[in-house]
């Protein structure tokens, strides 16, 4: 007899499985993929250039046909330096909460629409219903890359991508983009007894910080994304790196620097900005002393922002399942602007508190997961009809 398990039980199973970013994923992928086939259920993997890690993707119902696809990522992000009170690979529950890490992000959703599979398969499905399961989310929406140039090859591409991030069961029809770069200030090291012949990168570095944080009070300013909070694209350094040692002008400063842009705003326009203001403020003093100084920038990482098309399908078919009137927007990114990218009509909802998110002691609510459970019911009668 196939295995069958509640949410709750799968979910322990789930989260037993330390599937943290920087580590293989394969063994809960393994789980998966034999649970799917106790349930007569095939699955295509889609593995890693170093083969430490896959994707997977599984079709319940009609073979080849567009059908409605569960979203979820299979990583979590690290536990170090976080003080839990219980060992985050280990469910536990009380008070109506179920405690460890990846309940809330996105374990939760996994688990549940796993718990779903025996109804999936026994429901005389007339659309099917795909189960899309990635790797490093956590790190760039990485893994979704390789299902998705996968659609109309090894697999169909969904008519609808349901992404399971928690959303506390409310609809997202919109989130902003995530743009990460690192620019790298490279001057002339000299004896700091004889600065006037060296080119301070770390001076230089300063200056740009300071022009993006020039640039992202314009942003503020500009408040083009006022369904979002805050309403407005951001613009944060993040870490900065430079110098030797204390009697050495500096050669190198390293600036990361990101920016979650609202749909409104034009990805190209601040690194654009940015550049021009290297190339035009910045390098030309640097080269009045020597001619070597370079100010290089490259992109780390781009996740899209997602805004659902107008009439979207997913979005109508998520508010019915939901039992929802509302739409909203939200400032974390997820793979929905990929799919939506894609043609793939996505939307954004999922159990849990997405403040839960990446916390020590992290937790989902089980009525939350009972929640998620009958959207997936009402999934099947929509999927039968």
């Amino acid at each position: 007899m196939s295995d069958r398990y509640s949410p709750k039980e799968m979910l322990a199973r789930l989260i037993a499985f330390d599937s943290i970013s920087h580590k293989s994923n394969l063994p809960i992928v393994d789980f998966i993929a034999d649970y799917l086939a106790g349930h007569g259920i095939s699955c295509h993997r889609i593995e890693s250039e170093d083969g430490k890690k896959a994707n997977l993707f599984a079709t319940i119902g009609p073979e080849n046909a567009p059908g409605i696809a569960l979203s979820g990522h299979l990583d979590v992000v690290p536990v170090t330096g976080q003080n839990w009170t219980s060992d985050p690979f280990e469910l536990r529950e009380a008070e109506g909460k179920l405690y460890g890490r990846g309940t809330v992000d996105m374990k939760g959703f996994v688990a549940c629409a796993l718990a779903a599979v025996p109804d999936f398969a026994q429901a005389n499905l007339k659309h099917p219903i795909h189960l899309a399961f990635s790797y490093d989310e956590e790190v760039g929406c990485i893994g979704v890359r390789g299902i998705i140039k996968q659609f109309g090859q090894q697999f169909a591409k969904p008519a609808i991508v349901i992404v399971g991030e928690p959303t506390a069961m409310r609809v997202i029809d919109a989130h902003k983009g995530i743009h990460a770069f690192e620019t790298e200030i490279v001057g002339r090291a000299a004896h700091n007894s004889m600065p006037h012949i060296g080119v301070n990168a770390i001076e230089f570095g300063a200056q740009f910080i300071a022009e993006i944080e020039r640039l992202a009070s314009e942003l503020r300013q500009r408040a083009d994304g006022e369904r979002f909070d805050p309403p407005c694209t951001t613009l944060t350094v993040a870490t900065i790196e430079g110098g030797e040692a204390v009697n050495i002008v500096p050669q190198s400063c390293r600036i990361t620097w990101q920016f979650r842009n609202v749909p409104a705003t034009d990805p190209e326009e601040i690194p654009r900005r940015l550049e021009e203001f290297a190339n035009t403020k910045l390098l030309p003093a640097m080269r009045a002393v020597r001619d070597e100084p370079a100010i290089n920038t490259r992109k780390i990482n781009e996740v899209p922002s997602f805004a659902a098309r107008e009439g979207s399908e997913a979005v109508s078919l998520a508010l019915q399942l939901a039992q929802e009137n509302a739409l909203h927007a939200v400032p974390y990114g997820t793979e929905a602007g990929l799919f939506e990218q894609a043609d793939a009509p996505a939307v954004v909802c999922g159990p849990g508190q997405p403040e839960q998110a990446h916390t020590a002691d992290e937790f989902i609510e089980i009525a939350q997961i009972e929640e998620c459970s009958a959207f997936l019911k009402r999934l099947v009668g929509h999927a039968s009809a």
